[in-house]
Order: C-alpha cells, then structure tokens, then sequence
C-alpha cells in the first residue's frame, strides 16, 4: 500500500509543506511563493494546496501529517527561560505564550481543520527534521551530520550519525549558545533584518578586515573544543526580547548600531568579516570533532547556517571529509521536507531511492509547473506583445539576447525548492560585462551595490573557471575564479568606502560574477536535472565561448522569488530587464510602446 506523509513547517519563519511518496521526494514549496510575502510565516495552506494537486490526493488519502518541531519542548524553553530572567522580560514572554498557545498549542486543530482531515500527526524534534533533511536525499549509505542553526526548541546545533535509515544523535549544543543567533545578533547590528538579511553581512565581509575577532573570542564567546560555543550574555538581549543586543554590545563595537538603509561604514564591512571569520572558525571546529567521533568518509550539513556558503567553501577545502552534502533548503523550509522524510524512513523503515552518484532532489526543482497554454493565456490576457519560439529555438534565442548584453528573466519548468534560483525561476545576465553587477543590483533588483552575483557554469566546464574539484548544483559553495582568470586591482577600497566604485572594479575575465576577493559562489548546471538551463548555456558558449552565466533569483528587494507566469510578467515590467523568456514565449521590452510600459508600472498587474 502506498504511503503518502505530508510535511509541514510554520509559525516561524518561512513556512513550507512536502510531500513524500514510499521514500520519494514528490513536491515541496514554501508558502511565500504564493502569498507573495517574503518569509512567510503563517499556516501553509497555498504550498499544501499545491502539494496535494501535484499528487492528485485528497486530505483523507494521505498516511499522516508530520510537523517539524515539538511545541511541548518549545514550551518548556520559554517557560525556563523566562524563570531565569524574571521579572526582566515580561512583556516579551507574555507575547510569546498568546502566539505559542495561538498557533503551536492549537497545531492539530488547525490541521484538522484547514485540510478537513482526521488522521495521524506527529510531532518530531526540530533538529532530527533537520537532520533528516540533511542526510536522507543525500548520495551517501553513512554519513556523519551536522545541523547549526538559532535555535529550535532547545537545541541551536546537533551532531549525529546517518545509517541507512537510522540517524543517531549523540550530542547537541543548546540555547542561549547558539552560533545562528550570534550570527544574527552581528546581522541586526550592523543594520540588516534578522532571519533575512544574514547572506546580506556574507556578501559585505569582504570588503573589510577582521579586526574585531580578537575582541568577539576576547569578550564575547568562548569556542571549546568540540565546536560547542558559550555566549557572553552579558551582551545579548534576545532573553528579553527587546533586542538582540544591548548596550554594553553597543560599547564593545565602538558605537550603537547601524540605522537600516543608512550609508554602511569601516566598521560594519570590518565587523561582517570579523563574525564571518568566527563563524567558519566554529563550523570547522565542529566538523573536526564530529569526524573525530564518527571516523566516517562523508558530512551531511543542514539548518540555516549551512546557507552560508563561504563557510561551507572553507569547510570542503581545509575540513576532515572526503565529501559533503548540503540540504539546499537548509533552514526551516526544508524542515517540512526532513520531518515527512523521518518518518517515513525513520518511523516506517521505509527503503531510500537508489543511492547513485547524485542525490535525490531532482536538482530541487520540486515546485509547480505550468503548462504553454497556461502561460499563453496569461500572455494574451496581459496584452503585451509576444512571440512563440520555434521549437528548437528557444536555447538559442536566449542565449543571442545575453550575448548581445541584454538581461533576461528565465522562467521554466518546475519552480525551485529553497532559498536559490537555480535556472527555474532566474534572471540571467553576461558575467563577461563590466557594468552588468552595478547595472542589475540598481536597476533590476533595487538592492545594496555592493551584493555579489553567482556564476551558473557548465558542470563540465566548472575547473575552468574556479578552483572548485566538486559539482556545486544548489549554490552552496564559495570558491575562488581561478588565478590566471583574475585582474590585480586596487588593494583598497575607495579612500570614501564608497562600495559602489569598488563594485565596479574589473577583477577578472568574468567581472560580474567575481566579488572583492577574488570569490565566486558557484552554481553547476547538469543536463541531467536541467535540460533547458543546460541548453541555454551551451548556446551562449557556442556563441562567445563562455561557459558562464549571471545567475541571481527572479525578483525585486523585499519580494519572494516568482512563482507563476503572471509574477514573471509582472515583475519584467516593473524592472529594467530587456527581455522575458516564459515556457517557450519571448518578450522583448523594445517592442512594448513606451505609454503602455508606463501605465502598466503605474498599477498592480491585474492578472491574480
């Protein structure tokens, strides 16, 4: 009899739901994506929708429902926690308790009811969803895990063992010492939205020195050996929840922090790359030790801080392990995934799919699809000019468009899974353009000048470009532009910091996908899990004889990555992008009259 688990997450942070079939990864989508609100925390029901639609189930068919962390343990925290700082932070645990008995104590009703359906659900731990995230899609028969994250429930890190279909946890780092919440604690001082604005400080670290590790190892942690770390409290307000940090942070990092969208300064380029050093520093420490106790080949990674790819980059290259595997949902999105994929395997002792070289994500393009006759109506419907690409021509006519230095936004096939945009729901540039990182941070994505963007390289083609010796499919790893590639520029910034005429600075053949330092974070594309992508730079090598492309996610700042054919067309009108390629139509901004392009931007597309 088929077992079908759906896996949910929410009431955090970016909420999710999944879906497995007898082991096997079927959908998964975060409710973001169709509520259009970035981070979405609220009850998953458009990605639960989706889920059951694209498996053609009802509610009532489904085996059990599995949620990704235990709100009696979550329960016990806030309690504890607030018993130790009381009677500071009472507001703040008062607010708590109403959300906690709102949503986490009422979680089988709400399942109950918003999907009318009356079978089993479970509770599973936080950590072990992201453990089993990490470890079950992933290539490896054994492997040690690692899961870092902020925290959830107790636990802010878990070390453990994947066998087949057993994971064993043998140690764990618990709250308040937790290295996601130092990490965000740095985040917020330095003027960016904590749980969104952490690849934010990554990008910034290379622009500065590390100049205040010594102070952050000195005053404000203490790193053992085992990776476990220990927080000055002292420091820290989350306790109390009025801040991440207080004033005596304040004090120690010569002044209070930095307004949001103020100009950013020395100090926070330097502080980025200081907590940025110690964060790589704690990830190796704990990679060391774990493979002191497993003695195993392989390193299954998952939870938020497995999204820092600089780190990761460091850890493939100077760790213990032969191979590493990173859950490309990492955070709490692909806990949904992890908690279906615990009990069915876990549980159940359900068979994984046949181990092969790869994984079985199917490259993470697990969201919904559209049909041609779908997007044709959205396109008619929408009145704009457009064109039917002969079949055969699509790669091709992409591929001429970003040679001739436009920008294109790619929309096909099925919609990623995580925080990437991985060739499904792109916009895609020439990383060959000097101008092209300044040109699309401005005028396309409306964001920070100084935010690097990836490079998509032919798998095959990858050594020439980076010194990378892995297939990097998902993002997740930061590598170097190889030596004979890069362009000696001016050691230091502008006497004026200003990030922008640094940005602008050519560092190699590849500009716009080369950061300050010489790194690049490296998505290969395989023809394996994306045909079409593949074919586009193919086409675009065959033309310049460059296997690279700009690769950053279709969408504007403070916006989620798009989702259906009417988010792509709406979002091409409203940026400065010269082209729109959706599941074989073509449009081209030159042929939009100037009065229709500007009444369009004037309103909401009305096309919901």
């Amino acid at each position: 009899m088929t077992r079908w688990t759906l896996g949910l997450s929410a009431f955090y942070h970016d909420s999710a739901a999944a879906i497995v079939r007898d082991g096997v990864v079927v959908a998964a989508a975060q409710e973001e994506r169709f509520s259009r609100r970035k981070g979405d925390a609220s009850f998953p029901i458009s990605a639960i929708t989706y889920c059951l639609e694209e498996s053609r189930l009802e509610p009532e068919q489904l085996s059990e429902v599995v949620f990704y962390d235990r709100s009696d343990l979550t329960f016990d925290r806030l309690v504890q926690t607030h018993l130790s700082i009381a009677p500071s932070g009472a507001d703040f645990f008062r607010t708590s308790m109403e959300r906690w008995t709102v949503d986490k104590l009422q979680l089988p009703e709400i399942i109950r009811d918003s999907l009318e359906y009356s079978g089993p659900i479970y509770c599973i731990p936080h950590h072990l969803s992201h453990a089993a995230a990490a470890f079950y899609p992933s290539p490896f028969e054994r492997a040690a895990i690692l899961t870092v994250d902020g925290v959830g429930e107790w636990a802010t890190a878990s070390y453990g063992i994947g066998d087949a279909r057993t994971i064993t946890q043998f140690q764990e780092q618990q709250f308040p010492d937790s290295l996601g919440l130092l990490y965000s604690a740095f985040t917020f001082f330095c003027g960016f939205k904590v749980n969104f604005g952490e690849y934010k400080l990554m990008g910034l670290a290379p622009y500065g020195t590390p100049r205040f590790l010594k102070k952050i190892r000195s005053d404000l942690v203490e790193l053992q050996e085992d990776g476990s770390i220990r927080l000055n409290m002292r420091y820290f307000d989350f306790l109390h929840g009025q801040s991440m940090v207080n004033a005596e942070f304040s004090r120690l990092f010569d002044g209070p922090p930095r307004e949001p969208e103020s100009r950013i300064t020395r100090r926070e380029m330097d502080l980025a790359a200081s907590i940025q050093a110690f964060t790589e520093d704690a990830l190796l420490c704990m990679a060391r030790y774990v493979h002191q106790r497993t003695q195993l080949p392989n390193l299954c990674l998952a939870g938020g801080v497995a999204l820092n790819c600089v780190a990761n980059g460091r850890l493939h290259r100077e760790g213990p392990f032969r191979k590493i595997w990173i859950q490309p949902a990492a955070g709490d999105a692909g806990s949904a995934l992890g908690a279906a994929l615990a009990v069915q395997h876990g549980l159940h002792r359900l068979p994984r799919e046949n181990l092969t070289k790869a994984d079985t994500m199917r490259g993470a393009y697990l969201g919904p699809a559209f049909s041609q006759a779908e997007v044709e109506a959205v396109l008619a419907a929408s009145e704009l000019p457009f064109e039917k690409l002969a079949d055969g021509q699509e790669a091709s006519t992409v591929a001429g468009a970003l040679a001739d230095g436009q920008i294109v936004g790619f929309f096909q096939g099925r919609m990623e899974f995580g925080p990437r945009a991985l060739g499904a729901r792109s916009i895609l540039g020439d990383p060959r353009s000097q101008d092209m990182q300044s040109k699309m941070n401005l005028k396309i994505k409306y964001r920070e000048s100084f935010r690097p963007f990836a490079p998509a390289v032919l798998a095959e083609d990858l050594q020439d470009y980076f010194d990378l010796d892995t297939p990097s499919p998902y993002m997740l790893m930061v590598a170097q532009v190889r030596k004979d590639r890069q362009i000696p520029r001016d050691g230091q910034l502008p006497r004026d910091d200003d990030l922008l005429k640094a940005a602008r600075q050519i560092r190699s053949d590849i500009p716009a996908v080369t950061h300050w330092n010489y790194s690049a974070r490296i998505q290969t594309v395989h023809s394996e899990t994306n045909p079409a992508f593949y074919d586009v730079l193919t086409a675009f090598k065959q033309r310049t004889g460059c296997s690279v492309l700009v690769n950053t996610s279709f969408n504007v700042r403070g916006e989620p990555i798009v989702c259906t054919p009417q988010d792509a067309v709406r979002c091409f009108l409203r940026t400065e992008m010269d082209a729109l390629y959706v599941q074989g139509f073509w449009l081209l901004k030159a042929h939009m009259p100037p009065e229709q392009l500007a009444e369009v931007r004037k309103h909401e597309f009305p096309l919901d």
